[in-house]
């Protein structure tokens, strides 16, 4: 588009390229907007967490002291706060916290409540298609041989260079699927070590990730029995993420909220600034 046209229909891009200091009001906030996900998708999301934390909590002992829910550390970081405010001159108000997403149990992935969710979506419509399970169970029961039986007739599949790879390939081996992730040979070994201890088949491709991901997509479009995890445009792989569950302040209602009401507790504590810096090494 000419530029000219462009400021003409957008005067706010003028002050942009001037590098003038700029307050844009989004004049469509507030109006309805066509997303692919609703609150019900949001709140059927938290409850099948919810309704899987007795399963994880007994197939996965290191999330037993969250009731199963997948929870990673809030630590306040004063040095990096200090340093902000040293390079910009202006003093943060509040705190500010790192998210360590590289400590979340099972995978240590940064991707694992996405990828992990998916695979326990499928686990749970699998049993109930069996009549095996129910909403009103202890879903702890899935951790019995019989389900680990019934799910071994299933596989699940995935592409990926080693992060989304772990935390479908651990779970879903754990519960009893046949689990499958194509990778390029070049990703990491020790992923693939990991991998493969856990009973997971690492298929390697030689050249790049795309030959991966595509023969493994093809593979399982071939076979009924086998799902197809791809977190490119996945809803479901979203709406696990999404779900990030943050530390509240002390002078809040609790210590990490295991529900939805985290969010709000955020805007309702003393100024806290938090920063989500996936798979940074602490110090």
């Amino acid at each position: 588009m000419d530029v000219k046209k462009l400021i003409a229909q957008y005067p706010i891009v003028a002050d942009l390229a001037a590098e003038r200091e700029t307050l844009w009001v989004n004049p469509d906030y507030g109006e309805d907007a066509k997303l692919p996900l609703t609150k019900e998708d949001l709140f059927d999301a938290e409850a099948r967490y919810h309704r899987f934390g007795p399963y994880m909590a007994v197939a996965f002992p290191e999330t037993a002291a969250t009731d199963g829910i997948l929870e990673s550390p809030l630590y306040r970081i004063r040095k990096m706060q200090e340093h902000v405010t040293q390079r910009e001159g202006y003093s943060l108000p509040g705190n500010l916290y790192l998210k360590a997403d590289n400590e979340l149990p099972i995978s240590g992935s940064i991707k694992s409540r996405g990828g992990i969710y998916e695979v326990l979506k499928i686990a749970e419509r699998v049993a109930m298609q069996h009549d095996m399970l129910s909403y009103a169970d202890n879903y702890a029961k899935l951790n019995q041989p019989e389900f680990r039986e019934l799910f071994s007739h299933y596989g699940i599949a995935v592409g990926s260079t080693g992060n989304l790879g772990l935390s479908i390939g651990i779970v879903a081996a754990k519960l009893g699927f046949k689990a499958t992730v194509h990778m390029s040979r070049d990703a990491k070994q020790w992923k693939k070590d990991v991998l493969r201890s856990k009973g997971v088949n690492v298929v390697e491709y030689d050249g790049s990730f795309s030959k991966a991901i595509t023969t493994g997509r093809q593979l399982a479009e071939a076979d009924p029995s086998v799902f197809f995890i791809d977190d490119e445009g996945s809803t479901d792989s979203s709406l696990g993420t999404g779900l990030q569950l943050f530390a509240c302040k002390s002078n809040c209602t609790t210590r990490a909220s295991r529900s939805m009401r985290t969010t709000r507790c955020l805007f309702t504590c003393q100024p806290a600034l938090v920063v989500h810096l996936v798979g940074l090494p602490l110090v």
